[in-house]
């Protein structure tokens, strides 16, 4: 299974979030953030940081199934949830 899926737009208290994976032959190659919590400057700054870890933890794992970043649980779960949704449709 290669190509790339679009999770859903998960809902969260700060924003909406929703990413998009690249698979290659069933590896998750990559993972890009199409929608992270924006609603203040605090949201974006955590969402900020949080992706690039999140994105480091699913392509180590090769999964949705990776610790919440530390102080950006909002942002995590949006993103792990919409992760999941993308590869749902992989299947």
């Amino acid at each position: 299974m290669s190509g790339t899926y679009t999770g859903s737009v998960i809902s969260t208290r700060y924003g909406n979030v929703q990413v998009q994976v690249v698979l290659a032959q069933g590896k998750i190659t990559d993972v890009i953030a199409l929608q992270l919590t924006d609603q203040d400057g605090r949201s974006q700054q955590i969402s900020s940081m949080a992706a690039p870890i999140l994105r480091q933890e699913v392509l180590a794992a090769q999964s949705a199934s990776v610790d919440s970043v530390s102080g950006a649980t909002y942002t995590s779960e949006g993103y792990l949830q919409s992760l999941q949704a993308a590869l749902d449709q992989a299947q």
